[in-house]
């Protein structure tokens, strides 16, 4: 019997499931020396959404995080969630972009690089493995488990052995949901172990409460190495406690050779700075065995509940989480991680908010069923996928093969900006965000989103609460009081106009935001969607790019804006035949779904 290994994972997953992937960079290096001395087999610190997180929410250079990390945490090898052909970002990249990312990942500090692929297609996953090696760093093979009609024990330790020939390094079972049982993880470990001479892994949520006790029974099966989450970033939707699994092997065949005092205080850390982001806390804390049924990964159910919040729609939770087995099935049985999770995910929250399923399609669900992301485990539904691609073609090679290089067009994209290759791939994973990111660093603007205080705090916002306002030639002294809890949603707010406590009107709040500097668009300037040529968009969404100009003749279902709404692309197509009479929005706009966007006479 050996140690078991341990991968500790506060500094990227613990936070990404329980506080949406928000903990900066500052709250991670004061502990690093003490994490670098407990002698965990790795700590895993980058990937996953937190590329995503720090260049959209942070304003932190992940490239510089990872520097920082690795200078801080020499003793400790750093780990990375790499989605395989996806990267970090969300859909396929290059065979250059994905050498070169893999490349610079290893020059500034990963060593052991976790490669999955959502659907479990291993075409998906040979280029990321062949240039982890070729950088002499460690290749970890993953296996996405799920459970479906298509997917099986014999089925995962077939795919073992494809990862042990591909030349991965480890094996690991990625348990993104928390599907695992006791009974299941001791016969697929036990199958595994005998199929496969590679050290084996095993990543499970604690969601629906079985994670511990399945890495018990994986560990006496043959697992070598699990993850865990320090106390204060574990359980729920996160992992097992690291402390208590330490405890739990103790004195076994299976010790783990921590320091159970020296991780003790560790966890008193993170538990003080887990306050600093109560804004961000998920709603869906404790133990969740819906998960057993609707599947939703961990580091998907927090995010899942801020964008239905802000669609306004955060009670209807439990018929998205109704709809998601459905769309699923619809959609082959997917294993859901990320990307397929939030495809699934925002396919279903647009069911539910429509009122009609597939009235919208996302352009990912679109491609999906197109083939753009490999192969889907099981049969699609062919009404879903006729209504969504009617009869283009279908990919049946690996997607990749059809992509041209793109290192070089992307560095003349963004040369101007661009510091070095790492820059490149930063706009290359997230193009809009990246570049709003380059340039605001550029400019010295970068500003992260504000930490509400913890409740009983005083702010330390800047935002005015008094000011005097002129509006048509009228000067207004206005004063803003709030009241309720500070971490409400919504609470209400007192408006006092030259010490009077009034009614404002829309015009005047606007006012008032504009000298702020928060002034949104006002939907009244759109008209409503009334008429047969109206375009509209099913939810609150923002514009990402506008595809026609006034005047121009159109057929019905010619493509007209791309929208996003929850991080998924949407298509809004023509209603009617005709000609493009009026263009009520640009790039960037937000918009609500009862206005008229594009008219079509």
């Amino acid at each position: 019997m050996s140690p078991i290994k341990i991968t500790e994972t506060v500094l990227r997953d613990g936070h990404q499931s329980l506080i949406a992937t928000r903990m900066r960079t500052e709250d991670m290096l004061p502990i690093a020396d003490k994490l670098d001395r407990i002698g965990y087999h790795s700590l895993e610190v980058w990937g996953g959404a937190t590329f995503d997180a720090c260049i959209r929410f942070l304003k932190e250079d992940p490239w510089e995080r990872l520097r920082q990390l690795r200078a801080a945490l020499p003793n400790t090898p750093l780990q990375m969630l790499l989605r395989g052909q996806n990267l970090v970002g969300y859909r396929h990249y290059s065979d250059d972009v994905v050498r070169e990312f893999v490349a610079r990942a290893a020059a500034n500090g990963i060593d052991i690089f976790r490669i999955f692929d959502a659907l479990n297609d291993l075409r998906n996953l040979k280029v990321s493995i062949e240039a982890v090696k070729a950088a002499d760093k460690h290749a970890q093979g993953t296996i996405s488990y799920t459970t479906s009609p298509v997917h099986s024990i014999e089925g995962f330790v077939e795919m073992a052995k494809q990862l042990e020939q591909m030349g991965c390094d480890s094996v690991v079972v990625k348990d993104m949901a928390g599907l695992l049982t006791p009974d299941v993880s001791a016969r697929l470990f036990a199958a595994l172990s005998a199929a496969v001479k590679l050290p084996l892994h095993l990543h499970s949520h604690a969601t629906a409460g079985l994670a511990a006790m399945c890495q018990l029974k994986a560990i006496e099966n043959g697992c070598s190495g699990i993850d865990t989450a320090i106390s204060a970033f574990a359980e729920g939707t996160s992992h097992p406690p690291t402390e208590s699994m330490v405890a739990a092997l103790r004195d076994t065949d299976f010790d783990t050779g921590l320091d159970l005092v020296a991780l003790q205080e560790i966890g008193f850390y993170f538990h003080e700075v887990r306050k600093r982001y109560h804004q961000f806390e998920s709603e869906y804390t404790g133990v969740d065995t819906r998960v057993q049924v609707n599947q939703v990964p961990g580091g998907m159910i927090s995010n899942l509940a801020n964008q239905l919040r802000e669609q306004g729609a955060l009670g209807r939770m439990g018929e998205v989480l109704a709809e998601i087995p459905r769309v699923r099935e619809d959609l082959g049985f997917p294993p859901l991680v990320t990307p397929t999770s939030q495809i699934v995910g925002t396919q279903a929250v647009m069911n539910v908010l429509t009122g009609e399923r597939y009235a919208s399609i996302s352009n990912e669900v679109k491609r999906y069923l197109q083939g753009g992301y490999g192969a889907a485990p099981g049969p699609v539904n062919p009404r879903v996928r006729q209504q969504a691609i009617g009869n283009e073609e279908l990919i049946t090679v690996r997607p990749a093969d059809l992509l041209r290089p793109e290192m070089a067009r992307l560095g003349n994209e963004i040369a101007e900006l661009a510091q070095g290759p790492e820059d490149i791939l930063t706009f290359a994973m997230f193009p809009d965000v990246g570049r709003e990111f380059l340039q605001q660093r550029a400019d010295g603007k970068l500003v992260p989103e504000p930490l509400e205080p913890p409740p009983g705090e005083q702010s330390n916002s800047e935002t005015p609460t008094e000011f005097q306002v002129s509006l048509h030639g009228e000067s207004y002294h206005i004063k803003i009081n709030g009241s309720g809890h500070r971490q409400q949603r919504m609470r209400p707010f007192y408006v006092t106009i030259d010490g009077v406590p009034e009614e404002v009107d829309v015009e005047m709040l606007n006012a008032i935001c504009d000298n702020g500097n928060t002034q949104a668009p006002s939907p009244s300037q759109r008209p409503r969607a009334t008429e047969p040529g109206h375009v509209r968009s099913s939810m609150p969404a923002s514009v990402i790019e506008v595809l026609v100009s006034e005047g121009d003749k159109v057929e019905a279902g010619s493509p007209l804006l791309i929208t996003e709404a929850m991080k998924m692309e949407s298509e809004l197509q023509a209603p009617i035949a005709g000609t493009i009479k009026a263009i009520h929005v640009a790039k960037g706009d937000q918009v609500n779904p009862d206005e008229a966007l594009i008219e079509i006479a």
